[in-house]
């Protein structure tokens, strides 16, 4: 899998690469960031927060689903493009054997853990795009992008 945002970084306005461990203590914290850069946008109030929760919920996946009991990396790379935002958030964790029934509604892995199996669903509802690549040996990448409208 390649990464098309490290791979065109230098035709955009702005690039940021964050890279931390699967922990839920460090979720915030890449909320926070990815909402601060993204604040460069002439950006409201509610574009910002369905940035935050669409990669909270990618981020989440990973700690929950891509790593399991185990802690490895999560990294997030964005770029701002005229007036859009992309991400992509990656781990190298256990990877998702079908995207398609993973992309489906209320579909989860951990339903005995309490989970509803939204994640996917919230990103496409807050994002513009959403593409899932992933693969079972090098873990999963969650590409999103978020076009600014401004009126």
């Amino acid at each position: 899998m390649h990464n098309v945002l490290e791979e065109n970084k230098v035709n955009c306005q702005n690039y940021m690469k964050l890279e931390f461990l699967s922990k839920m203590c460090n979720a915030s914290f890449a909320r926070s960031t990815i909402a601060a850069f993204a604040s460069q946008l002439d950006i409201t109030l509610d574009d910002v927060s369905d940035i935050k929760t669409a990669v909270s919920e990618a981020i989440t996946n990973s700690i929950i689903h891509a790593y399991k009991e185990s802690i490895g990396m999560i990294k997030i790379t964005s770029k701002i493009i005229l007036n859009t935002l992309e991400v992509c958030v990656e781990d190298e964790g256990c990877g998702i054997k079908n995207i398609a029934l993973a992309l489906e509604n209320s579909f989860t892995t951990a339903k005995f853990e309490g989970r509803c199996g939204m994640g996917f669903s919230i990103m496409k509802e807050y994002m513009d795009f959403l593409n899932v690549e992933s693969d079972e040996k090098s873990g999963t990448k969650v590409f999103m992008k978020k076009i600014i409208k401004h009126e």
